[in-house]
């Protein structure tokens, strides 16, 4: 039953995972720009829900890119020959006639892909690895129905903070609802390990926590890392305070690290600003581990 409890969870992840990389490049944006609604070539983003669900490149993109006759053209060079298999946008063009003007150089669909667009594989393996974790931690409990509808989009946050400093509130909010619903549904089943009264009152303590961060230092805590905070809280308020504190304290406890770690290898300054949204769920995921460990 373990095996096959691991399995469906790896399933599971892989499915969803796949999903984040088209979802991370549309809300990579900055505050003030739209949701991204074509890729960088240009084509529109179409599929499931109005284009936001689907693989990481769009069909003409993935799309195999055009080929070029061996034959070589006449009057071409040897040493310039396109070979077999060689794709167009690698192939030199012939040189036009000095009386013509070069034509425009045709829009290819095989665009490199940018910074934002790129990443395929990183968040799909993590998304794995982070649902089999809470399966092997959890057992088939009620709660692991929650904790593996909301991983994926603790991932989808921590990829699109990351890239952009932003955790978008069409994803925090209805993960903190969600997180309410799925953990109150779990409380109504038997074999349960948590308390839905104190993961609301988590959900309380931790978003209040972060407010009053926000409110002191506004630079350097942003309000999106409070309404994460409330999803967060919940889920580790279900196992109990201590777990709440770990997985809270831990999320402090990473993020010191890592500036630590770009202080010291000089790719930052003390007051560079960096994500912290990563973190946070990085440290919820080891309360919640911890907390599903002892339950």
């Amino acid at each position: 039953m373990d095996a096959v409890l691991l399995a469906l969870a790896a399933v599971w992840g892989a499915a969803t995972g796949l999903l984040i990389p088209r979802a991370a490049y549309r809300f990579a944006v900055e505050p003030e720009e739209p949701w991204r609604t074509a890729c960088p070539a240009g084509h529109p983003l179409a599929g499931p829900a109005r284009g936001w669900l689907g693989p990481a490149r769009c069909a003409p993109c993935a799309a195999p890119a055009a080929r070029v006759p061996e034959t070589p053209a006449p009057g071409a060079p040897a040493s310039e020959t396109p070979g077999p298999g060689t794709p167009a946008s690698e192939a030199p063009a012939p040189e036009a006639p000095a009386s013509e003007a070069p034509a425009p150089e045709p829009r290819t669909t095989d665009t490199p892909t940018t910074p934002a667009y790129a990443p395929t594989t990183l968040a799909p393996l993590v998304t794995v690895l982070a649902c089999v974790a809470l399966a092997a931690a959890t057992g088939a409990r009620p709660e692991l129905v929650g904790w593996l509808a909301l991983a994926p989009v603790a991932v989808l946050l921590g990829v699109v903070d990351r890239r952009v400093h932003r955790l978008p509130d069409p994803l925090t909010l209805p993960l903190a609802a969600a997180a309410v619903l799925l953990l109150g549904g779990a409380a109504l089943l038997p074999g349960h390990a948590g308390s839905w009264t104190s993961g609301l009152l988590g959900g309380l303590a931790l978003g209040g926590f972060y407010l009053l961060l926000f409110l002191i230092n506004p630079n350097g805590m942003g309000f999106g890392d409070v309404k994460l905070a409330l999803a967060l809280g919940v889920a580790l308020g279900w196992y109990g305070w201590t777990v709440l504190f770990v997985g809270g304290f831990a999320g402090f406890l990473f993020g010191a690290a890592y500036g630590l770690a770009l202080v010291l290898l000089r790719r930052a300054g003390r007051r560079t600003g960096i994500p912290f949204g990563p973190f946070m769920i990085a440290g919820a995921l080891t309360g919640v581990l911890l907390g599903a460990l002892a339950g």
